[in-house]
């Protein structure tokens, strides 16, 4: 496979993993719903997941003893990043949490410069301030300070900042396969959620045995079809596309989430916290705009 070919198909991964994303928030809800509350879920979730990736990461195991330990650490990270995004979906309005999520490609720009001294160009340092900008407005619509309110919202933003550092620790040091870093991925998500459990929610002991079942069932699905089939794919994608790219073109999963919640949840953003929105979307568009412009110079 050619880069370019790689390139486009990395992408389209993405965006496709964006749109499935953007309906997560149904069955995290459904779980809660059904008793298992709190950070319960996504530990159901999540367990399912390196449940069904294990036959994978046993076929593949010498990769782990080959593998760089900040590679494992950064997909450990990554992992940990969307449990606590996962979590945030309880405690806070869907379009929110998403939105707070995807202040990504502000904190990778962050890193890259400042930590990977990777290069940045100047329209990528206006797209930060845009996006800072936005979190402003849309943290503070309601006249109070700009910061995160609740739980919810606070683990949506330490769960964007985690996802940068760990894509950028995956594209400078991994050389894991998709189903290991997939494994990997779940153990590092089911570990954050078994710490979080505790203090979130009981022990869902009470639930009917009827419904237990059920709720069983939905972890496994969901954990299959969004912790595994789809990581895997973001995983084969991630390591083929810059950092910042790839929280940008994930954000198919603001528009799909934020439509989705305003028609079966009933959800929608007040005027100013749209258009702080509006902004963290335009900062996204910004910090990919170099990117385009440069690989347009370098064929032309």
């Amino acid at each position: 496979m050619t880069q370019e070919r790689a390139t486009f198909l990395a992408t389209l991964i993405v965006i496709v993993t964006g749109v499935l994303w953007g309906f997560y928030w149904i069955p995290v809800r459904a779980l809660a719903d059904g008793g298992v509350s709190g950070a319960w879920g996504t530990l159901a979730i999540t367990m399912a997941a390196a449940l069904l990736l294990l036959p994978a990461a046993i076929l593949k195991r010498r990769q782990f003893s080959a593998s760089d330990p900040i590679a494992l650490i950064s997909v450990a990270i990554g992992g940990a990043a969307f449990a606590l995004y996962s979590v945030a979906f309880l405690y806070g309005q869907v379009a929110i949490i998403i939105l707070l999520y995807f202040l990504t490609p502000v904190w990778s720009s962050l890193i890259e410069r400042y930590i990977m001294g990777w290069h940045t160009p100047r329209l990528r340092v206006l797209a930060i301030l845009v996006g800072l900008i936005g979190l402003s407005v849309m943290l503070g619509a309601d006249g109070q300070l700009p910061l995160p309110r609740g739980a919810g919202e606070w683990m949506a933003l330490l769960a964007g900042i985690l996802w940068s550092v760990g894509t950028t620790g995956m594209r400078a040091k991994s050389s894991l396969g998709p189903g290991p870093s997939a494994f990997v991925f779940a153990i590092g998500a089911a570990g954050t959620a078994l710490i979080l459990a505790p203090f979130l929610g009981p022990v869902p002991s009470a639930v009917q045995v009827g419904s237990l079942a059920a709720s069983l069932g939905l972890a496994l699905v969901t954990g299959g079809v969004w912790w595994g089939l789809s990581v895997v794919a973001l995983m084969w994608a991630t390591v083929r596309l810059e950092p910042a790219r790839v929280g940008i073109l994930l954000m198919s999963e603001v528009l799909v989430g934020a439509v989705s919640a305003a028609m079966l949840a009933k959800e929608t953003l007040a005027p100013l916290e749209l258009a702080g929105g509006a902004l963290v979307l335009c900062a996204g568009v910004m910090e990919v705009w170099p990117v385009r412009q440069g690989a347009g110079r370098r064929t032309g």
